[in-house]
């Protein structure tokens, strides 16, 4: 049926549906993830693909990547020095905030202070709204209700602070004797494509404010969260952890940083990330879609605008699909070439078809750096007194599956690091 939807019939449901919080936090959806199908989607996605999510363009960021990786395993380093617990949540929530400031502002955002704890609480506050039900969007009549309940006065004042957060970052980079950066960020690049008018769309603040908005929300969550499920499954499964472990140790010895180039050399910590986002897909019901047209699937009758949500969770875990689907095992992917780019859907965590996520190249790569670099710098433990079984994988309401209990780890030893 996935793929029913998402290839055979692509074009008839590659519309989104129009809600209340996705249109007042996205400047009426100005940007790709909740734009409707038409033309002007299609001019977006071409200008994001191209200047944007490009191959050239991410590599451009690998030293950003490498910095602010290399900064967490110092921190993490230092807390065995101060006999300090490691909340593995926690930092990397903050690491994959800060890769994405650097990549989008330029900025290490944290090192500011006060901005730090303002724009991580509006982040926060923003994702939490994307994930409320509002009667507006399913009961319209009973709209007045989203206003009593507080609703509304929350999205307002999010859109409010979030707009005038972006108007302030994109003034500093306007300001003429701003010094000119050694690598262009994502503000840069927008700016320059809105003075060279080389697209049919006249770009304004609005829409790079909107860009900006689909990066942040969707980089920095879903990064994160596919981090801490790979640690969480490699600590509740010593047989995994030690042949990932022995496959970048023998192959890197004791090198201080696994570089991004290192990791084609890696194919069994390529398919522990693999396995990661079969069990725990970042958005277990992808994004809503809705029909653009009437169509027939398997004999029944599609009506135009019908609200369609894909269950990539229960895909993932298919016994028709999959051998042991709820045990977590890499080496299932192996000898397979079931990969997660939208062509096996049986395996779509990012989605598949033309609204397939086109921020994926740059979301992998930022996952697989981590995970490399803190199963070769540490030999993880387990608290004393719990077995790895003890490890829950709970999960928090919202559109990202975030593990519910923070994955914290007591002072892990440094085998190889910076």
């Amino acid at each position: 049926m996935a793929k029913e939807t998402l290839k055979n019939h692509d074009i008839e449901f590659s519309g989104r549906p129009s809600m209340l919080s996705q249109n007042k936090l996205f400047y009426n959806c100005l940007e790709i993830v909740f734009c409707p199908y038409n033309d002007y989607w299609r001019e977006i996605r071409k200008l994001c693909v191209v200047h944007i999510f490009s191959a050239k363009r991410v590599a451009s960021f690998s030293s950003i990547r490498k910095y602010e990786v290399s900064q967490m395993i110092r921190k993490i380093s230092g807390h065995a020095a101060s006999s300090k617990v490691t909340n593995l949540n926690e930092i990397l929530m903050s690491l994959m905030s800060t890769i994405i400031c650097r990549v989008a502002f330029g900025r290490r955002y944290e090192e500011e202070g006060n901005e730090r704890s303002r724009f991580h609480g509006l982040l926060i506050e923003m994702q939490a709204l994307l994930g409320t039900f509002f009667f507006s969007d399913y009961i319209p009549f009973m709209g007045w209700m989203d206003r009593v309940r507080g609703l509304i006065g929350r999205l307002e004042k999010n859109f409010k602070d979030l707009d005038e957060f972006y108007q302030q970052v994109i003034d500093e980079h306007l300001h003429p004797q701003r010094m000119k950066p050694q690598e262009e960020d994502i503000i840069d690049v927008l700016l320059h494509l809105k003075n060279q008018r080389s697209f049919s769309v006249d770009l304004t603040f609005d829409h790079i404010k909107a860009l900006l908005m689909d990066i942040l929300s969707a980089a920095t969550d879903t990064s994160a969260a596919v981090t801490v499920w790979a640690m969480t499954q490699l600590m509740k499964n010593p047989r995994a952890m030690q042949r990932v472990q022995a496959e970048v140790r023998d192959l890197y010895g004791k090198k201080a940083f696994i570089e991004e180039e290192d990791i084609q050399n890696l194919p069994y910590l390529k398919v522990v990330i693999k396995e990661t986002l079969r069990l725990h897909p970042p958005a277990p019901l992808l994004v809503p879609r809705e029909t653009n047209k009437d169509c027939i699937i398997e004999g029944y009758e599609i009506p135009t605008k019908t609200l369609v949500y894909v269950n990539a969770w229960a895909i993932h875990r298919d016994l028709e699909a999959w051998n042991d689907p709820e045990e977590f095992y890499p080496e299932r992917f192996l000898e397979s070439d079931v990969d997660f780019k939208g062509q096996d859907f049986e395996l779509i965590p990012f989605g598949a078809g033309r609204r397939i996520c086109p921020g994926l190249p740059m979301g992998i790569i930022t996952v697989e750096l981590v995970v490399a670099n803190l199963v070769h710098s540490f030999d993880w433990e387990m608290p004393q007194g719990m077995k790895r079984e003890d490890i829950d994988t709970q999960v928090l309401p919202g559109i990202t599956q975030h593990k519910k209990n923070p994955l914290c780890l007591p002072l892990p030893s440094l085998k190889f690091g910076i």
